[in-house]
């Protein structure tokens, strides 16, 4: 069990992470390629992914174990910051500081013994106790891993990830201005449960976390599953990071045939609408149509994998996907962030 110690000044400093972490997605989506649950999310990703590495995973395994506790340097953050995109976080693993390093992959060794891990053969194997002895070459030879491990699994998805976070983070904006940061922590997915002043979270080990008026950043993650994931370090700035909601059809998954259903102006007018997110009744609304004509477009649209939708409370809340967004905005590709 987690459980966070919640203030009336920390509650007054909950925020919502404003993207994707794309260092956390990384380390995450490495759990996830090791882990045979969640096929339908993650099975196709998986297939595709592993053909485009290149020993990658191999090399990464003895630093990020299959599961438990991995180095929080892996996962750089800093106050009041927002999320790193991917190159500034490596630079910010780059500087991790040589002493940080060693006391992590010290914890790292109370649970991977050292002598199980590979020893010294490939030039390109990342030995978790040559890291830790502070030298720039092994720092370096991990971070190149890490780029192309992030390269071939993460990066042609990311806008796919991006849509996913986005999505949550409207679903959770709805419930800050419904209700205050109260029905914002209340809302979290089921794993997680708002008792003030304690949050408390499924863990595999028993944790207590206390914020100290420093707030928490709320961060969804497309590869985080079952629990939450917080940093070992409680001096570090607090964040809890809490899987997405997936939606029951592959995420990764071509179109299907539905898309020659999308003709006419009014379900143009549903697609635009559907823009910066809506729920059922606003969309109505908007396209001025019928609540159920504007449920019955929604449906189509989702079916077509344009649109995402995720409940709140008695209503539900629709979003546009990457491939949604590119429609509307006539087919401009979406940056990576």
């Amino acid at each position: 069990m987690l459980r966070i110690h919640v203030s009336g000044e920390d509650l007054s400093r909950v925020r919502m992470a404003a993207r994707p972490d794309a260092m956390w997605e990384t380390v995450l989506s490495f759990h996830r390629l090791r882990d045979r649950r969640g096929s339908t999310v993650f099975g196709e990703w998986r297939k595709e992914s592993r053909t485009r590495l290149n020993g990658e995973a191999r090399l990464l395994s003895a630093i990020v174990p299959p599961r438990g506790y991995f180095p929080d340097f892996l996962t750089p953050s800093q106050e009041g910051a927002e999320p790193f995109g991917f190159d500034t976080g490596m630079e910010a693993l780059r500087d991790t500081p040589a002493d940080r390093i060693h006391g992590e992959i010290a914890l790292l060794a109370e649970n991977a013994p050292l002598a199980r891990w590979p020893s010294g053969g490939s030039t390109g194997t990342v030995r978790p106790e040559v890291l830790a002895e502070g030298r720039t070459e092994p720092l370096g030879r991990l971070i190149s891993t890490l780029r192309a491990y992030h390269r071939a699994a993460v990066e042609p998805y990311w806008p796919h990830i991006r849509a996913s976070v986005e999505a949550d983070r409207a679903l959770r904006g709805r419930a800050l201005l419904d209700g205050g940061a109260d029905e914002l922590l209340a809302t979290l997915p089921p794993m997680i449960r708002w008792r003030a002043p304690l949050l408390e979270a499924d863990y595999p080990v028993d944790r207590e976390l206390h914020l100290d008026g420093r707030g928490l950043l709320l961060q969804p993650s497309y590869f985080c599953r079952g629990t939450p994931v917080v940093y070992r370090d409680p001096l570090l700035p607090p964040v809890l990071v809490y899987p997405v909601t997936h939606p029951r059809a592959p995420a990764f998954a071509e179109p299907g045939p539905w898309l020659g259903r999308l003709v006419g102006h009014t379900r143009s007018a549903v697609l635009r609408a559907i823009d910066n997110g809506c729920t059922t009744s606003e969309l109505a609304r908007r396209t001025g149509v019928s609540l159920a004509s504007a449920s019955q477009h929604a449906c189509v649209l989702r079916e077509a994998g344009l649109v995402r939708t995720l409940r709140h409370g008695s209503s539900v809340l629709h979003t546009l996907t990457p491939l949604g967004a590119a429609l509307l905005r006539g087919g401009a590709p979406l940056a990576l962030s």
